[in-house]
């Protein structure tokens, strides 16, 4: 069985930072796809699952928390990181509020950035394997008290 790549999505109005977010990520093993907009985003997260998705906060046509508060709900168990160049305490309260796992300012050093989203990816893991393990559990205790 061949392990899938983690699928990240970048959404940033700015190209430059998009594509260079994406060559890094890429480099790095990662699958990636980008959008420019909030909208183009949920566009893209109708259609295909991603692990991960770094939203920054100033997005053309609405707040990056805005769109964070709808991925929260439609995708909760996704890892969604905030990205702006505009930090101050309001907005970061806000994200972490709206169910941010974290919170990076610009300009994003490669490392820190790749550093946080293994770590985040991995807690992802965890989550899911320990939800796999209840499920398992569940039904083998369910089998036992259905057995005569």
């Amino acid at each position: 069985m061949t392990r899938n790549k983690p699928r990240i999505l970048i959404v940033e109005d700015d190209e430059n930072i998009r594509e260079t977010m994406k060559n890094i990520l890429e480099q790095k093993g990662y699958e990636t796809d980008a959008a420019e907009t909030g909208a183009e985003a949920e566009q893209k997260l109708k259609n295909k699952f991603f692990n991960l998705a770094l939203l920054d906060i100033k997005l053309p046509d609405m707040e990056g928390t805005q769109l964070l508060a709808k991925l929260h709900e439609t995708t909760p168990k996704m890892v969604k990181i905030m990205v702006t160049g505009y930090p101050s305490i309001e907005n970061a309260m806000e994200a972490l509020n709206q169910g941010a796992d974290a919170y990076v300012t610009k300009p994003v050093k490669p490392a820190k950035l790749l550093a946080l989203i293994k770590e985040k990816l991995e807690e992802q893991q965890q989550a899911k394997k320990m939800t796999e393990s209840k499920v398992t559990d569940w039904m083998k205790t369910r089998a036992r008290q259905l057995e005569p």
